[in-house]
């Protein structure tokens, strides 16, 4: 067993280099297949339905996305696609650039108005296992909740098309394949450090897991930083459109809070494990912040309207 310990110990160290490489550009491949085909992945993931059938898009909601277009000022605008999304806010993926563009899902409730909210209260909603009431006092809160102004909603769709722009799929994807590399440079640096490569096995065994923890470490850390940058520069540029977009953005996060707020009322317990009072997300690991917070979010966006940047 040591023999071929060794013998694998030495075939790693003759090939780190090439190992490396390909290491890296797998780990990288992996995570933009989720993008690269954007049609066959994230669009089916999120697609809505409507009686066993793809949900299509409202022409309202078309001239929408088109109008967003237009303001942002995108460069091959023919490579964003609009599709019918599940859920209550947009969502994106894909890389504009890419022969295969980019898909952002608009929700169906984008299409209510304080005026007719059928877009919402037709749906079903069940909250721990019951249906929520749409006439009840929190049944209105959250419906009033899931309701945007136009500008709310421009802001949103502007803020998914600024995060594919500025290619936040292939940032966020870069970074595992980058803390790979801070792997092997954490082992090298330490056994040079050291002394180890005329050493004992095991002392470079010992060397080599504490580099992998140190990568690891590394890797939470910068995806959660560049998950952070992205959302407030995707804020930032969806907000500098126009000072209604930067109102819409304010909107928009007040209302995320809100509708927080509301559900974890409604949930229970596991509303308050989920949510904080302040309508913010709790982390889902005790060290891990994916995502800014709204409230951040928000005054973010609060901080450009008093500065007078839009």
């Amino acid at each position: 067993m040591a023999s071929q310990f060794l013998k694998f110990s030495v075939l790693l160290q003759k090939y780190r280099t090439p190992l490396l490489l390909v290491g890296c550009g797998g780990v990288f491949s992996v995570n933009m297949i989720y993008h690269v085909f954007p049609d066959q992945t994230y669009r089916k993931l999120y697609q809505a339905w409507h009686k066993g059938e793809p949900a299509t898009l409202s022409e309202k909601l078309q001239d929408l996305f088109q109008k967003v277009l237009k303001d942002t000022a995108v460069s091959l605008p023919n490579n964003y696609t609009a599709f019918a999304a599940f859920g209550f806010h947009p969502v994106g993926a894909g890389v504009p650039w890419f022969p295969t563009g980019a898909q952002i899902g608009i929700p169906a409730n984008f299409n209510s108005t304080t005026e007719d909210s059928e877009g919402i209260t037709n749906r079903t909603i069940l909250i721990n296992g019951k249906e929520v009431d749409w006439d009840s006092n929190k049944g209105t809160a959250l419906k009033e909740a899931l309701l945007f102004s136009p500008e709310a909603q421009k802001f949103a769709v502007a803020r998914e098309v600024a995060r594919l722009a500025a290619g936040g799929p292939v940032l966020h994807a870069a970074v595992a394949p980058a803390c790979l590399a801070g792997v092997w440079v954490y082992s090298v640096a330490l056994k040079q450090i050291f002394g180890l490569y005329g050493g004992s096995i095991i002392l470079r065994g010992v060397v080599s897991g504490v580099a992998l923890g140190l990568g690891a470490v590394s890797y939470f850390l910068a995806s959660d930083a560049v998950s952070q940058w992205l959302d407030y520069s995707s804020d930032r540029r969806a907000a500098s459109v126009s000072r209604d977009y930067a109102k819409g953005g304010v909107e928009f996060y007040d209302k995320i809070l809100s509708r927080n707020r509301t559900l974890r009322s409604l949930m229970g317990p596991k509303g308050e494990e989920m949510y904080a009072p302040s309508g913010n997300l709790f982390p889902a690991h005790l060290l891990r912040l994916k995502h800014a917070p709204y409230t951040s979010r928000r005054d973010g966006i609060l901080n450009l309207l008093k500065e007078e940047k839009v």
